[in-house]
């Protein structure tokens, strides 16, 4: 369970989990990517500092500088809420990470948002990137990803390519070859896109802040 989350018997409605998590998304986007030591990730969330936050802290923790960027966190926390709404998962992790010029985001920013939606340590997504950026132009729209993920519903198996070691120290899969699917952490599933008709039931949902 991450922070942020509440004990079964506290669920919250589906509805309500969709307003928390755009709340955080919000909330993430006016931060403009500043990064968060333990502490102010505590006050964050409004939970006080314990193990389980250091250990959650941990795993967003990639440069060993003590210091996270929250909207990595938001991007987990949405995954986790709602696993079978992905493109739901894209769009908040674009509107916290595109530039307010042109809604759009760069291939580094993509880098960020698939790794993290995924739970891999490393991924390339240059030939995802080329391939829905057609014009070359540099930045990418949700639009255009979303169009492209409709149209490519296994892209994760034909453009992404990662050396398949999970952020919380997911396991190699024997023989893997440089374009094995990217394989997902503990808190992580299948993140190819689909459409999913019906609201999933939230084994924890979101923690309303202030």
């Amino acid at each position: 369970m991450l922070p942020g989350q509440v004990e079964p018997q506290n669920v919250e409605t589906p509805q309500n989990v969709e307003k928390v998590l755009q709340e955080f998304g919000n909330r993430a986007r006016k931060m403009e990517g500043e990064k968060l030591c333990l502490e102010d990730f505590a006050h964050y969330l409004d939970v006080p500092v314990s193990d389980m936050l250091r250990d959650i802290f941990s795993l967003f923790n990639e440069q060993e500088d003590n210091m996270i960027d929250i909207r990595e966190y938001v991007i987990a926390l949405s995954v986790v809420c709602r696993p079978a709404k992905t493109l739901e998962t894209m769009k908040l992790a674009f509107k916290m990470f595109e530039a307010e010029e042109d809604g759009a985001i760069t291939v580094a920013e993509l880098a960020c948002i698939l790794k993290t939606a995924l739970g891999v340590a490393d991924l390339n997504v240059s030939r995802l990137f080329a391939a829905i950026d057609t014009e070359d132009t540099g930045k990418l729209t949700f639009d255009k990803f979303r169009s492209f993920a409709e149209q490519h519903p296994n892209f994760s198996e034909d453009y992404l390519s990662t050396d398949n070691t999970g952020r919380n120290g997911c396991p190699r899969q024997p023989n893997a070859t440089p374009n094995a699917k990217p394989q997902t952490n503990g808190f992580c599933p299948d993140f190819s896109p689909r459409v999913d008709h019906h609201d999933t039931t939230t084994d924890g949902s979101v923690k309303k802040h202030n």
